[in-house]
């Protein structure tokens, strides 16, 4: 690893530790299971830029704070490299870009979108 790499840590890293089962959110096909699916049990989608050293803590924090299995189905989008998918999920669920930011999607509308520090599991509680 580079020394970037070692002080920064690297978009595999950010993942690679986490408590949480992260679903890979990589095409715009997906978009249509997660609606589908949020009929039967809410999808959260945290969208995340690897660049962005903001984006790494509110991640780093929200997976610290993680209570939710079983209890949502949680999909990781890296939307630096999925800008297209990150770009319909403003469009298809009406919420304006943000990185990073949470989207709580239950049958098939976001019901709860948070951004930068506001990103909190406690918040989600209020809407499961």
């Amino acid at each position: 690893m580079s020394l970037f790499g070692k002080i920064f840590g690297s978009p595999d890293d950010e993942k690679s530790d986490s408590k949480i089962g992260w679903k890979q959110l990589n095409n715009l096909g997906q978009l249509s299971e997660i609606i589908e699916e949020s009929d039967n049990i809410p999808v959260i989608v945290f969208k995340h830029s690897t660049r962005c050293s903001v984006s790494r803590m509110a991640l780093r924090h929200f997976e610290n704070e993680f209570d939710l299995d079983g209890k949502v189905t949680p999909y990781f989008l890296d939307l630096l490299n999925y800008r297209d998918v990150s770009n319909e999920i403003a469009n298809k669920f009406e919420v304006q870009h943000q990185s990073p930011q949470l989207l709580l999607i239950r049958n098939g509308k976001c019901i709860y979108d948070a951004s930068h520090n506001a990103i909190e599991v406690e918040s989600l509680h209020r809407y499961l």
